[in-house]
């Protein structure tokens, strides 16, 4: 697959306001793990090679487990996720599919285990990320070969 336009060099003004959002998300509440929690699985779901590449090498380097990392793509299935990374993980699914909607069991375990700020947080980490997926996918930008 071959790159396509460079974004970031053609409308450095765009990757300049994504980065005032990143340094936003930066600053909020929510811990590293999950915010990171947040991108592999959307990432995941969005099929975004880029991002899963480096996010995982990330929340390794943040002190992730191997075992919950690989894990994630079947977080209902395991006992390695607490119930507020849960509940995290399935608002990051809705979220990210919204075509399907965001049911309102999803949303109200969320709210029952976030403050409203947190929840805000949340919801506005996932969609960066989604922002981040899209411009990777739709540019063919690759991971690196290590």
């Amino acid at each position: 697959m071959n790159q396509r336009i460079v974004i970031k060099e053609v409308e450095p003004k765009a990757y300049e306001a994504m980065f005032a959002f990143e340094k936003y998300l930066s600053r909020t509440k929510l811990t590293a793990i999950e915010k990171h929690l947040i991108k592999i699985r959307a990432s995941q779901i969005n099929g975004c090679a880029y991002c899963i590449n480096m996010h995982t090498k990330e929340a390794r380097e943040l002190g992730e487990t191997e075992q919950r990392i690989y894990a994630l793509s079947a977080w209902r299935d395991t006992p390695y996720f607490t119930e507020k990374e849960r509940a995290i993980l399935a608002l990051t699914e809705e979220v990210t599919l919204i075509h399907q909607k965001v049911s309102e069991k999803t949303y109200q375990q969320a709210a029952r285990l976030l403050d409203e700020v947190s929840l805000a947080q949340v919801i506005m980490s996932i969609i960066g990320i989604n922002a981040w997926n899209r411009i990777a996918i739709s540019t063919h930008l690759m991971p690196p070969l290590e």
